[in-house]
């Protein structure tokens, strides 16, 4: 009996044994089980975070997107300002030289003017030389007739006589 109740001894010893470590695995169970659930926690958090990160990088992605445009169209911007900076500059330098062309045509027009307004003055009075020659021919003409009638008129009185 001894043997039993050594055995039942030794089995309650290795049962208490069994339900410390029982005991002390619930609790590691338990804290793994808090560890877990920590973990999750911060598995979830880290998701969470990382779809942020990954919507964040995308609206980065499209900023970077876009300004890499806006650089392309600055950059045109700037290959068509200067093509018009040089048409600019080649119609003001056309313009200038209408201009110099413009006031030449003027002076020349003005000296034009002033020898037409010149020549017009010649020109009447030529036509009041002309006018007044004109009027002592007839004159001259008339006397002349006159002359020829007296001349006739004084050759037969003196053939007559």
């Amino acid at each position: 009996m001894d043997k039993i109740k050594e055995r039942m001894n030794s089995l309650r010893l290795e049962a208490d044994e069994a339900h410390e470590k029982v005991e002390e695995l619930k609790g590691k169970v338990k804290t793994l089980e808090q560890e877990n659930l920590a973990k999750e926690q911060e598995i979830t958090s880290l998701n969470h975070r990382n779809q942020l990160l990954e919507a964040e990088v995308e609206k980065l992605e499209t900023a970077l997107k876009d300004a890499k445009d806006a650089a392309n169209q600055s950059a045109q911007h700037d290959t068509q300002n200067e093509a018009l900076q040089r048409r600019l500059q080649l119609l003001e330098e056309e313009a200038e030289e209408a201009d110099r062309t413009l006031r030449e045509t003027n002076e020349k027009l003005r000296q034009t003017d002033v020898k037409a307004g010149h020549y017009e003055r010649k020109v009447q009075a030529l036509e009041a030389d002309r006018d007044q020659w004109v009027e002592k021919f007839e004159e001259m003409a008339k006397k002349h007739s006159d002359l020829q009638k007296e001349l006739q008129e004084l050759e037969l009185s003196i053939s007559n006589i």
